[in-house]
């Protein structure tokens, strides 16, 4: 497997969906490698859990900082040279998870002559409400729809994403199967003394700070019910580009004393504010799947996520969590109220959302699944029509 984050490197969602499957294909019987970046809290080259992990020195001072998509390419050179410290090990399939590691992934395939699989966790054209702007997410696309036609078979986390990647790369249905992310209940859960000590009226968001992921909907959902839930407060963590533009919303709009952003916060720490919680809040307006709203749930935090991709999928219909409409903080600002003043409302969600993840959502059940797609990948097939090489390409415009 390819990841450009790994466990303790953790940019986003990617690197616990990474952990999760390699750890449980080791627990089935198989072998795992994974390839990411070099970090100062991990060895260069380690197991952990059965999973072996070769990092790569990443060094590149002649290409311009603002040109992205020229920096990961030459990154995937040094994270390809990977492969020579594997000696005669060879693998069946190499799965490569998102563009940024989409170079290496097709070269090391080539080298080994083995399926090349992988997994798709969020686009550009998402990421921009369904459009493409010039320059620098033209670019990203182009090598997202690439990825994509090299990959022998293509990993999507929802139907949600599966619709968007089918039709925004023109690729077979046939080619794309869906597979949801995972979560590690024994990770998450609190323990007995944390579940005999009272919840507070605390509300909890994290994640990448982004636009698209919301947060600025939740804080003034968070600031409307200062007079309605009183001793109301909100911890939003993450870091982001848009850490700053949110504290000066947050400083004018006057919420400083009820919305506090808490930058980096190592899992530990979250967990334990997860465990305080009476409520834990996924506001995204664009989310593919939402792994952060597994783990709001595996943490006993009674759940509200935006009704959008993936996070629809998991939440509704199941009774799991409750709903609101992404970007309306009034209705928002409902359902926090309906979560932290009906104590038989958060019981009931509490329990609803333990017995869907043990159903659908262990790491063990989703390695499963995955190494379905590649006994299909590796075996001789007839019945995926691949796009031809005529097949509309992307524009990138310049």
């Amino acid at each position: 497997m390819l990841s450009w984050e790994y466990p303790p490197l953790v940019v986003g969602g990617i690197a616990a969906h990474v952990d999760g499957l390699a750890r449980a294909m080791v627990r089935s019987g198989h072998e795992v490698v994974v390839l990411s970046l070099h970090t100062n809290e991990a060895p260069d080259d380690s197991v952990v859990e059965g999973v072996r992990i070769l990092r790569a020195k990443i060094d590149l001072p002649w290409i311009p900082d603002d040109n992205l998509v020229g920096r990961m390419a030459s990154a995937n050179h040094q994270i390809t040279q990977l492969v020579a410290q594997l000696g005669a090990w060879r693998p069946d399939v190499v799965h490569a998870h998102d563009w940024l590691v989409a170079w290496a992934g097709d070269t090391i395939s080539t080298l080994w002559s083995v399926p090349l699989v992988a997994t798709i966790h969020a686009t550009e054209r998402g990421r921009h409400g369904g459009h493409v702007p010039p320059g620098m997410p033209a670019a990203i696309n182009a090598v997202e729809w690439w990825l994509t036609y090299q990959a022998a078979h293509v990993i999507c986390c929802s139907q949600f994403m599966i619709r968007e990647v089918v039709s925004g790369f023109d690729l077979p249905v046939t080619k794309v199967h869906m597979v949801p992310n995972g979560v590690d209940l024994a990770v998450w859960e609190p323990n007995l003394l944390e579940l005999a000590t009272p919840r507070e009226p605390l509300v909890v968001a994290w994640g990448r700070v982004q636009y698209e992921k919301g947060f600025q909907v939740l804080a003034r959902a968070v600031g409307a019910l200062r007079q309605r839930v009183p001793g109301i407060r909100c911890v939003i963590a993450g870091r982001g580009s848009y850490l700053a533009e949110l504290q000066t919303q947050i400083d004018v709009e006057g919420l400083a004393d009820v919305v506090h952003l808490a930058g980096f916060v190592s899992d530990a720490d979250l967990r334990g504010l997860l465990h305080q919680a009476g409520c834990g809040v996924i506001p995204s307006l664009y989310e593919p799947f939402g792994i952060v709203a597994l783990e709001s749930m595996a943490s006993g935090a009674p759940t509200v996520v935006a009704r959008t991709g993936g996070l629809a999928e998991i939440v509704g219909g199941t009774g799991a969590g409750l709903l609101f409409e992404p970007g309306n903080h009034h209705d928002l600002a409902d359902r926090i109220a309906d979560v932290l003043t009906q104590p038989a409302l958060a019981t009931e969600l509490q329990t609803t959302a333990a017995k869907v993840l043990s159903e659908r959502y262990t790491w063990d059940a989703i390695a499963e699944t995955t190494l379905s797609v590649y006994t299909t990948a590796v075996s001789p097939i007839t019945d995926v029509q691949l796009p031809s090489r005529d097949a509309k390409r992307p524009t990138v415009q310049r």
